[in-house]
């Protein structure tokens, strides 16, 4: 017989009072909002187009003990691997996927891309309850659209940790011809590295740098493309005598050495780089010493799923050797676009198709402004595999970003003059680390609203000096001129981007940067529906 203890009952009765708590919060928070478990929610689900297929999945995120290669860290993850394991699944199937928690605090799994029914999103506080420790929970929806996914928690600064996986949807009609896939997972990894955890790195961060470094001049007028414009080649440094002197200091809380960076700039994310001084930079959970190798034959032609699911980096990809071919950017086919690099803000995802040369050639991920890399192999035929430190030459130059790129006509926004105009103004300052949306910190019962059928214009005003990847949950948006559809789009340092939505999937979807360090301290903010 099962034992039900007292955390059980105590976990299970908070979930109920939380769960009826956001219901009535939708309802009676002024004009009323769709709840999650609306009946507008529910509806919308019906229409999605499903196959009757239901795929059933299970995960436990627990503590883990992984070897990284040559170093083996105390972390949280799913199932005792890193990443996780893979959920692949057709457009059309219902997934049923059922977490048990077994980590010491509660935990939530986001479907990170997907526009799937809102109280299934994995946002506690918002769309539903976390999931308490020592209980389980089945996320089912259905799976619409084909594309590039991942799953992580919603949950403080569990992303990064080991605490994430791809999730591929695939098309039962895909219209790109190859011979193999290749999923490819880059992290940036601090966790269980000399004492350090992501709490820590934040209580650190959240001290902030008093040193005076604040919000841009001015007020971020003109309109930004997501294009980082003529700035030429990127400057990285291999050394940082400021993050050598931190490194040496220990980081407030006892936390392990101090994880600040100071000193990263890249002129592609339009100035400072990033936040912190990651000890490790992986691909597919190995550092560039112990790397993955890929196996295929001479002209295979290969699909490359790549995902950054880094907590503050992002990654500039080359395969030496070789030309790529975009495909897809956040699951959405784009008109094809050959390129030496691309560049991946955290969140973001693209495919791309490479024609195999002969022999062994490095996949190169180049921690952008921050001067190291993740590595992994592609090998096809004999040959001495390259050094943990190789830089192709595909490296250089401008990679491409999401601006330079075009909507295949097949998912083109058709034209239409917004309804509504949602201004998002990003501040704040790595002196005080108050990342905030409209001057105002993240804030779950703050709404902005909207109404189904609408088209929706977010702007998102950057007032800062650093460049932030916004994620909208449930939505694609197009970037403007014909440009992709996406999920996850970077916005430079002072410059303003204006995105497209349709309000076609009703409920309370979150709008954040996708650092997890500035989303946690503050840069997030509530989408509601009208009912």
């Amino acid at each position: 017989m099962r034992t039900i203890t007292r955390r059980a009952l105590l976990g299970a009765a908070i979930g109920t009072a939380t769960s009826g708590l956001l219901a009535a919060c939708s309802r009676d928070r002024g004009p009323a909002y769709v709840a999650p478990d609306g009946k507008e929610v529910a509806a919308a689900e019906a229409r999605r187009r499903g196959s009757g297929t239901v795929r059933r999945v299970r995960l436990t995120a627990g503590p883990a003990r992984l070897d990284l290669g040559g170093t083996t860290v105390e972390t949280w993850a799913y199932g005792g691997a890193l990443p996780g394991e893979e959920i692949r699944v057709t457009a059309g199937d219902t997934l049923a996927a059922t977490l048990t928690n077994q980590l010491p605090q509660a935990t939530s799994l986001h479907w990170h891309g997907l526009a799937l029914r809102n109280d299934m999103d994995g946002v506690p506080g918002v769309t539903g309850p976390a999931v308490t420790a020592g209980q389980s929970f089945t996320y089912r929806f259905t799976t619409a659209r084909p594309g590039t996914y991942w799953f992580h928690p919603h949950s403080g600064v569990q992303q990064d940790r080991g605490l994430y996986a791809p999730l591929i949807v695939e098309d039962p009609h895909e219209p790109l011809s190859y011979d193999k896939e290749w999923v490819v997972v880059l992290d940036d990894w601090v966790d269980g590295v000399e004492g350090s955890t992501p709490d820590s790195v934040l209580t650190e961060l959240s001290k902030g740098m008093g040193m005076g470094m604040g919000m841009a001049d001015g007020d971020g007028k003109g309109m930004d493309h997501g294009t980082p414009g003529m700035h030429g080649m990127h400057r990285t440094h291999q050394t940082h005598p400021a993050h050598r002197m931190l490194q040496a200091m220990a980081a407030p809380g006892g936390g392990g050495p101090s994880r600040m960076l100071m000193g990263a700039t890249s002129a592609v994310l339009g100035g400072d780089a990033g936040d912190v001084a990651y000890p490790h930079y992986l691909v597919n959970g190995r550092t560039p010493q112990a790397p993955r190798t890929f196996a295929a034959k001479p002209g295979d032609r290969i699909r490359i799923r790549l995902v950054n699911a880094g907590g503050d980096t992002a990654f500039r990809v080359a395969l030496g050797g070789h030309r790529m071919t975009v495909t897809h950017t956040d699951g959405f086919p784009v008109e094809h676009t050959a390129t030496d690099s691309l560049l991946l803000g955290m969140g973001e995802r693209y495919d791309v198709l490479v024609t195999a040369g002969d022999g062994v050639f490095p996949l190169t991920a180049l921690a952008e402004g921050k001067g190291r890399t993740a590595l992994a192999l592609l090998r096809t035929g004999g040959g001495t595999a390259p050094g943990a430190d190789v830089r192709p030459r595909e490296l250089g130059g401008e990679p491409l970003t999401a601006g330079r790129l075009r909507a295949d006509r097949t998912v083109t926004l058709p034209r239409r003059e917004p309804d509504r105009t949602l201004t998002l103004r990003l501040t704040g300052s790595m002196a005080g680390y108050d990342w905030r949306i409209n001057g105002e910190r993240y804030d779950p019962d703050r709404r902005l609203p909207v109404k189904a059928g609408e088209r929706v214009r977010l702007v998102f005003d950057n007032r800062t000096t650093m460049w932030h990847p916004m994620h909208l949950h449930g939505h694609t948006f197009a970037l403007p001129g014909g440009g992709p559809r996406k999920d996850t789009a970077i916005v430079l340092p002072g410059r303003r981007l204006a995105v497209d939505f349709d309000a076609d999937n009703p409920g309370l979807w979150m709008a954040h940067c996708h650092n997890v360090y500035h989303s946690e301290s503050g840069m997030m903010t509530v989408l509601g529906y009208r009912a």
